[in-house]
C-alpha cells in the first residue's frame, strides 16, 4: 500500500510540473503578454513599458521567469495579481469557497440521481424508463451547459419567478435559506451533464455486477432480487464508480468556469476568466495550479479509496 502510495504521489508531482511548464509558457506566448494591459493606456509611453517590465520581471529570458516563479511558488508565494496588486492566494481563497459550494452540491445531485437512474436501467433493461434515461443521457451530453443555463433563467426565472436569475445570494439577505435558493438553479445546470455520465457508467457497472457467478449463487440460495442487488450487486457495481467520481473532477472545474459565468456566480471559473480577459497572468497561473493540485489530489483520494475497499489492488 504504502508503494502504491508513493509511485501515485511521484507520478502526481511530475504531472504537476508539466502542466506548470505548459501553462507558463502558453500564457507568456498569447499575443500581447502579461504587458497587454499596459498596452491599452494611451498615456503610457515605450520607457514607462520598460520600466514596468523590468519591475515585474519581464524583461529576463523566458525560462529564467518561469524557474523564478516556480520557486517563489515553493516558497508558498504565489504572486500579485496585475489588477489590484493583492497576493494571487488572497485573490483566489476570495472565490474558492463559492466554488467548492457549487461543485458539492452538483456532485451530490449527480450522484444520487445517477446512481438510481443507472441501477433501476440495469434492472430493468429494454423498458420504457431504459429508454428514456438513454435519451435524456444524449441529449444531456449533446446540449451546451450554458444552453441550459440561459433556458433555466428564461423559464424559472423570468417565466415563474421561482429562482433567482443569479449572484450566490440577495444583497441584504444572508440568510441559509437564501443562499440555498440561488444554489439550486446552477447546481442542477452543472449536474446535468455529470447526471448522463454517471448513469450510464452505473448502469454498465451494475449490469456487469449481476453477471458475476456470487449474483447466481445468490440468487440460488432463495434471496428475492431486490436483497441480491441491494446486497451483492450494487456494492460491487460502485467500486469502478469511485475511480470515475475523480476522473469527472475536472470536467466538473471546467462545467463550473461556464456556469459561474452564466449566474454570475463568484467564483474560481467567473475570476478565471475575469483574469484571462484582462491578462492578469499572475491569478490565471495560480488558479491553473490550484486546479491542476484539486485534480490531482481528487483522484489519488479516488485511488486510495479503491485499494482500501477492493483487497485486489491492496494486495497488488
Amino acid at each position: 500500500m504504502a508503494a502504491f502510495l508513493l509511485k501515485r504521489f511521484m507520478q502526481s508531482m511530475v504531472l504537476l510540473v508539466i502542466v506548470s511548464i505548459i501553462g507558463f509558457v502558453v500564457l507568456n506566448l498569447i499575443p500581447g503578454g502579461p504587458m497587454a494591459q499596459y498596452a491599452l493606456d494611451p498615456g503610457m509611453t515605450q520607457d514607462d513599458k520598460n520600466r514596468i517590465a523590468a519591475q515585474l520581471g519581464l524583461d529576463r529570458p523566458l525560462w529564467v521567469q518561469y524557474f523564478d516563479w516556480a520557486w517563489r511558488l515553493l516558497q508558498g508565494d504565489w504572486g500579485t495579481s496585475f489588477r489590484d496588486s493583492n497576493p494571487v492566494v488572497s485573490v483566489i481563497a476570495r472565490h474558492v469557497p463559492a466554488t467548492l459550494l457549487l461543485m458539492g452540491c452538483a456532485t451530490v445531485i449527480a450522484v444520487a440521481l445517477g446512481t438510481v437512474i443507472g441501477i433501476r436501467g440495469a434492472t430493468h433493461r429494454n423498458s420504457a424508463f431504459d429508454y428514456m434515461a438513454t435519451v435524456g443521457s444524449m441529449v444531456a451530453l449533446s446540449i451546451p451547459t450554458f444552453w441550459f443555463g440561459l433556458v433555466g433563467i428564461y423559464f424559472f426565472s423570468l417565466r415563474l419567478g421561482w429562482l433567482p436569475a443569479g449572484n450566490m445570494y440577495t444583497i441584504g439577505d444572508g440568510s441559509v435559506l437564501n443562499y440555498l435558493h440561488h444554489l439550486v438553479m446552477p447546481s442542477v445546470v452543472l449536474a446535468l451533464v455529470h447526471i448522463a455520465i454517471w448513469s450510464r457508467f452505473m448502469r454498465t457497472a451494475t449490469i456487469e455486477a449481476m453477471g458475476q457467478e456470487f449474483v447466481k449463487t445468490a440468487r440460488a440460495k432463495g434471496l428475492t432480487e431486490r436483497r441480491v442487488v441491494m446486497k451483492h450487486v450494487v456494492g460491487n457495481a460502485l467500486l469502478p464508480m469511485i475511480t470515475l467520481a475523480g476522473v469527472q473532477l475536472p470536467s466538473l472545474l471546467t462545467g463550473a468556469l461556464v456556469t459561474e459565468t452564466v449566474f454570475t456566480w463568484p467564483g474560481m471559473g467567473r475570476l478565471f476568466l475575469d483574469s484571462l480577459s484582462n491578462s492578469d497572468y499572475p491569478v490565471v497561473m495560480g488558479l491553473l495550479m490550484f486546479s491542476a493540485v484539486l485534480t490531482i489530489v481528487g483522484n489519488l483520494v479516488a485511488d486510495i479509496v479503491v485499494a482500501m475497499v477492493d483487497p485486489r489492488i491492496r494486495l497488488a
